[in-house]
């Protein structure tokens, strides 16, 4: 479990302030790293060209795609949320792209930041806040309407009001725990079936082939689906984000 490992890499030693160590870690630095990538990968696609190059396109066809997202699930007033959503998007996506980079071969281990529920959560947090600041500032106390469906009964109302209330409350637990759940399993079925790999090789030609080859195909499929999750997740993060959204909005 050494990959899940956040560790200091300039050592921890006057870093504290109130009590409190903050040195730079690992994760740290992959989030820098992710956000400058994300800063140049949009910087590129806004040459505004009137005839699009590939760049562009790319940076385009993502910023049209959260809009289309945003604008299906809440409507013309989505369109504020997009810088937003499509930064979220983004910045969950390379993270979990960069994490799966064969880089060890270089010497470096690429760190997925996505896989710890501290970064997942505070992303969630940041996402339910915007819905919390969005619903009462727009609808006042009527937001808590938000937590009687139209037409309940009154007497069902003491019943429903604290089921629709929890309900609500546990969103941003669901969303983190969803995305670090998610690359947190992939990235130890892949550490297991290497496992298999480096022992049956150092076990023999024998099991090598009996368990080694096997495993070693297997992660290459694993590998392959754990590219097409990185993208399902940041994806459901933010259509999830989106719905929580409108909530605040529109009080659906």
């Amino acid at each position: 479990m050494k990959q899940f490992s956040i560790e200091p890499m300039l050592g921890s030693e006057g870093w504290e302030i109130a009590g409190y160590n903050i040195a730079f870690t690992n994760s740290a630095a992959w989030m820098a790293l992710t956000t400058v990538l994300l800063a140049v990968f949009v910087w590129g696609g806004m040459k505004g060209q009137l005839v699009p190059g590939r760049w562009q396109m790319m940076v385009e066809s993502f910023t049209s795609f959260i809009d289309d997202m945003l604008e299906v699930n809440i409507g013309k007033a989505g369109r504020k949320y997009v810088p937003y959503v499509f930064s979220l998007f983004m910045f969950i996506l390379f993270g979990n792209l960069l994490g799966l980079l064969p880089l060890g071969v270089l010497g470096i281990h690429p760190f997925t930041f996505t896989s710890h529920f501290t970064i997942t959560g505070v992303l969630a947090i940041i996402s339910f806040s915007i819905v919390l600041i969005v619903g009462f500032w727009k609808h006042g106390f009527h937001f808590f309407s938000l937590f009687v469906p139209s037409g309940t009964p009154l007497p069902m109302i003491p019943i429903i009001f604290p089921i629709e209330l929890i309900s609500f409350l546990v969103r941003p637990f669901s969303l983190a725990l969803r995305l670090f759940v998610a690359m947190m399993a992939g990235h130890v079925l892949l550490k297991v079936l290497s496992s298999f790999v480096i022992d049956g090789i150092n076990a023999g030609a024998g099991f090598g082939l009996l368990v080694g080859a096997p495993s070693f195909i297997l992660m290459i499929g694993i590998s392959a689906l754990e590219i097409l999750v990185a993208g399902i997740q940041a994806y459901v993060f933010a259509l999830l984000t989106s719905l929580y959204i409108n909530d605040a909005e529109n009080l659906h």
